[in-house]
C-alpha cells in the first residue's frame, strides 16, 4: 500500500484533513520513528518551554503527547474504522509538525499485517522516550494514549456518522494492545457519547491553560454539568 491507501480512507470520512488524515503541505514533515527518540523529543520540549510559559519537563512532557498521541495513532484508527487496514509501524508512518513542534496529521505509507502487534511496539517505543525526556513515569503516557484511542474513535464515529459501532472498536483494540495500556472507557450523557477520561493532560498546569471539560480531575458532579452543556452543543 502505498499513501494512495490512507486517501481512500480519508475520502470516506467527513472532515478528514481537521482529523490529521491529511497533511498541510506548509507543515514539516519527519519520520514518526524520531518520536521515539528521547534526544530528539528532550530538544522539542525545551524550545516549547518558552511558548507553555512553563519550564517544568513533565509537563511540556505530558501536554504534547496529548496532542501528539492522537496524531500518531490517527491513520491506523481511521484505518481501523472504515475497514481499510493502515499500519501503526513508526517506519510507516511519516508525521507533520507544526511551527511550535507539534504534530498535526500522520501518514501511513502501508497495510496493518497485526494493528494490536503493531501499536504496542509503537507506543512502547514513543512512551518510553516521552517519559525519558520528561523525567516522569511512563504509566501516566500510557494512559493519555488510551484516553486517545477512545477520543479518536469517538471522533472517526462521529466523522462517519456511526458512533457505537466505531467506539464499540476501542475495548477489542486496547485489549490486542495489551498492558499497561488501560481499557477505554466511555459514558453517555443526554444521549451523547463522551470518553471517559483515565488521564489528566496537566493542561491546567500551563499559564492560563483551562481545566478540560471531562478532566477526571473535577468533581463529578461539576463534570456531569459540564458534559451535559457539552450535549446540548454537539
Amino acid at each position: 500500500m502505498t499513501e494512495g491507501g490512507q486517501a481512500a480512507v480519508a475520502g470516506r470520512i467527513r472532515g478528514a484533513a481537521a482529523l490529521g488524515l491529511l497533511p498541510p503541505p506548509s507543515a514539516d514533515v519527519v519520520p514518526a520513528t524520531l518520536l521515539a527518540d528521547a534526544s530528539w523529543t528532550a530538544q522539542l520540549l525545551a524550545a516549547r518551554a518558552p511558548r507553555q510559559g512553563t519550564g517544568d519537563r513533565r509537563v511540556l512532557a505530558t501536554v504534547w503527547w496529548y496532542s501528539a498521541s492522537t496524531v500518531l495513532l490517527t491513520p491506523s484508527l481511521a484505518g481501523l474504522a472504515t475497514g481499510v487496514p493502515l499500519s501503526a509501524r513508526l517506519p510507516d508512518t511519516a508525521v507533520s509538525m507544526s511551527a511550535g513542534g507539534l504534530p498535526v496529521a500522520a501518514v501511513s505509507s502501508a497495510s496493518a499485517a497485526d494493528l494490536g502487534t503493531e501499536l504496542r511496539e509503537s507506543l512502547a517505543a514513543v512512551v518510553a522516550a516521552v517519559a525519558e525526556a520528561g523525567r516522569m513515569r511512563e504509566r501516566p503516557l500510557w494512559a493519555i494514549a488510551t484516553d486517545s484511542i477512545a477520543n479518536r474513535l469517538l471522533a472517526l464515529g462521529r466523522a462517519v456518522g456511526d458512533v457505537p459501532r466505531a467506539t464499540g472498536l476501542a475495548a477489542p483494540l486496547a485489549a490486542a494492545i495489551g498492558p499497561p495500556l488501560p481499557a477505554p472507557r466511555y459514558v453517555d450523557v443526554a444521549g451523547v457519547r463522551f470518553t471517559r477520561r483515565a488521564s489528566c493532560c496537566l493542561l491546567y498546569r500551563v499559564p492560563d491553560g483551562p481545566t478540560c471539560t471531562s478532566c477526571p480531575r473535577r468533581p463529578p458532579a461539576e463534570r456531569q454539568v459540564l458534559l451535559e452543556d457539552a450535549a446540548t452543543r454537539l
